[in-house]
């Protein structure tokens, strides 16, 4: 059996060899700039020669020094060296001339570097069409893929790992809608056959540095936000800051005891947090360490691109999804479409990096780990969720993102059948997105201007808009080594009282920093008499949390509707439309140390499900109201049921019992549970 594979070997890089030699024969006779012959002439036989040893030397060059190459630049930033690819390639094939023997080959600069990347392609196209033919074949093109195979191979457990595949911002409604729109085809054949789906809950701060903190690290207490100012240490917290996650990390581990769902053999990929993991790529916790043998944020990007056919597929599909951006945002405009945000500027690579750079490198980085025989792997795929913010959670754009990611899964489960051991694949969200016009865009004023007019506060004409911040935005900045947003980190405010208003999505936060205490009702009352029945009574809010000297808590809306806090549960007042559950989300978040003075939820349309953000997004989340608050989960038959029959599953915390519990069925990772008493409130 061993010879049968070595000559099948020989035989797909003989063809590769010789599709690559056909493939600069015919750029040679294209492109004017590129000769395979001497200026006085030659063979056709010399021609031939001369390229097929010119595709043989271009091969070896990019299998020997191509991965030499980028260990040489792990300083360079990841998106910086995705972009010298094509550089990197043609230089290769410069080389590769220049040492043919055969004959005076040449190339201009430039159109060398379109020859590599042809031939590159073309090679990869048809080195995977010929491993597909057989199993072994094709899982050797599979552990090609993989970036972070282990270093050490034990011999594999009898027991079967387990696969957490998170796909960021796809609610529950738009799961199930593409689903029965044959959008996603592996999903539907799991749910026919193999998986099953359960909704659940979000706490109030619907996103993902809560959602995945509390699914991870079995604790979101006290993120009371995407970004939250804290008072004693003057700073404003961002869940998607390096540093900040850092900290929220160190903040759940002490309060749980306890390591993280990954702690044993377990791998974390595109995550804010590493949840205890070994194996860590492209981790946003870890992002601002300096390299070393604890850091390996970023190596999954140099892992990726160490194949040249892996960083040349890649960056073409870089500029395609760029262009696909601008040509959609461009309809929208000659449409008029409403709702919609500006997408110029950056955005379109950002939408690009999101939807295919990190896409491609956390799904081989996944296939590494399902090869290498890992027991646990959590990744974070943040395609749809990007998209989603500025295109809408049910628009064309982002049914194509989920058709790309509905073929991702397609390949881990394919990389499964082929791993030492059993997987068990189990897909979830963090959250949805509610739909619907940002505040600004219906009102014509910011968040931040009603509190300023409230306070008595001059408000400039032009509005200044707050821009958004995704997970996406932040991945861009980490992988350019510039991982730190928003005045560099630290908030310094002015001298005076001017309150510092920050924004999540439909949630809003004001706090006053010149107060070293969260202000009461009565506080506020006396410095700003006017300033909560401004924002009560605007017809863009829903209801304000504030603190009561009198009733602990109280929850206000228009037209004096004043609710303390314990009488939520008889008495729901503006929070009835919000559905079950927002009452105790409400209390929860009160009792948090770092609650913002004054909370602010915009208004909540039940019939049509779309609130009002305070972000430039046209699909946003991170308040209540509508879809963001109902992610799902698509667990395996064969485990147990996420709940009873009748029950729901409410918090980030509850699915991380779960996930722990599915953990332990299957002797995986031991992950220990917490003392009586000692789970987070």
């Amino acid at each position: 059996m061993r010879w049968r594979r070595v000559v099948s070997q020989i035989g797909r890089s003989v063809t590769v060899w010789a599709v690559s030699t056909a493939t600069m024969l015919v750029l040679a006779g294209i492109l004017p700039d590129f000769q395979l012959q001497s200026p006085d002439g030659d063979s056709a036989t010399r021609i031939a020669m001369t390229a097929a040893l010119g595709a043989g030397a271009f091969g070896v060059l990019s299998a020997v020094v191509w991965p030499l190459l980028v260990r040489l630049l792990l300083l360079v930033p990841a998106l910086v060296l995705g972009l010298l690819v094509f550089f990197l390639n043609g230089s290769l094939l410069l080389v590769a001339l220049r040492i043919n023997p055969s004959g005076q080959s040449e190339a201009a600069p430039e159109t060398a570097v379109i020859v590599a990347a042809v031939m590159s392609a073309v090679a990869s196209a048809t080195g995977g069409a010929l491993a597909v033919r057989d199993d072994d074949a094709y899982r050797h093109r599979l552990s090609r893929l993989a970036t972070r195979r282990r270093r050490s191979h034990p011999p594999c457990p009898a027991t079967p790992g387990t696969v957490f595949l998170q796909l960021d911002g796809v609610g529950h409604d738009v799961l199930t809608a593409a689903v029965a729109k044959g959008l996603m085809p592996t999903v539907a054949g799991w749910l026919a056959a193999t998986h099953r789906l359960t909704p659940w809950r979000t706490d109030w701060s619907s996103q993902t540095g809560a959602s995945q903190l509390g699914i991870l690290h079995g604790s979101t207490f006290d993120v009371p936000a995407f970004r939250w100012y804290e008072k004693e240490h003057r700073e404003v917290m961002v869940c998607n800051r390096p540093t900040s996650a850092a900290e929220l990390q160190r903040r759940a581990i002490e309060r749980t005891a306890d390591g993280g769902l990954l702690t044993l053999d377990g791998a974390s990929r595109g995550n804010l947090f590493s949840g205890g993991a070994g194996e860590q790529a492209l981790v946003l916790s870890i992002a601002t360490r300096r390299r070393g043998r604890e850091n390996r944020s970023r190596a999954g990007y140099f892992a990726y691109f160490a194949d040249p056919a892996n960083a040349v597929r890649t960056a073409l599909s870089f500029f395609a999804e760029a262009a696909r951006e601008i040509g959609q945002a461009g309809r929208a405009r000659l449409r008029r479409q409403r709702p919609r945000v500006k997408r110029g500027g950056l955005y379109p690579f950002v939408r690009a990096f999101a939807t295919v750079v990190e896409r491609d490198v956390v799904v081989a980085a996944v296939m590494g780990d399902l090869l290498g025989g890992r027991t646990a792997v959590y990744a974070d795929l943040v395609a749809y969720d990007e998209v989603a913010h500025h295109s809408g959670p049910h628009s064309r754009d982002t049914e194509k993102v989920l058709q790309r990611l509905d073929r991702s899964l397609a390949l881990i489960e394919k990389a499964a059948e082929h791993a030492p051991r059993q997987y068990r694949i189990v897909v979830l969200s963090d959250h949805g997105q509610s739909p619907g016009e940002t505040f600004h865009s219906r009102y014509g004023l910011t968040l931040g201007d009603l509190v300023r007019a409230g306070c008595g506060l001059h408000v400039p004409r032009r509005a200044e808009r707050t821009h958004s911040g995704t997970e996406a935005r932040a991945a861009v900045r980490a992988a350019l080594r510039r991982p730190v947003e928003e005045g560099g980190g630290k908030h310094r405010p002015p001298r005076g009282s001017e309150p510092i208003v920050l924004a999540s999505g439909n949630l809003g936060l004001i706090s006053f920093p010149d107060v070293p205490h969260r202000m009461t009702k009565e506080e506020l009352d006396a410095r700003h008499p006017a300033l909560l029945t401004t924002l009560a009574n605007h017809p863009g809010i829903g209801f304000l949390l504030v603190r009561s000297e009198a009733h602990g808590g109280v929850v206000l809306g228009a037209y004096g509707a004043e609710i303390p806090l314990d009488r939520l549960d008889s008495h729901a007042g503006p929070l009835g439309a919000f559905g079950p559950g927002a009452g105790e989300a409400v209390r929860r978040t009160h009792a948090f140390p770092h609650t913002a003075d004054i909370m602010v939820n915009s208004c909540y349309d039940p019939q049509s499900g779309e609130v009002l953000a305070f972000e430039e997004q046209i699909g946003s989340h991170g308040g209540l109201g509508g879809a963001q608050g109902r992610p799902f989960l698509l667990s395996p038959v064969c485990v147990s049921a996420p709940v009873g029959e009748g029950e729901e599953l409410v918090g980030a915390e509850a699915v991380h019992g779960v996930l722990r519990r599915w953990l332990r069925e299957a002797d995986g990772p031991q992950v220990p549970l917490p003392a009586e008493g000692e789970r987070a409130a």
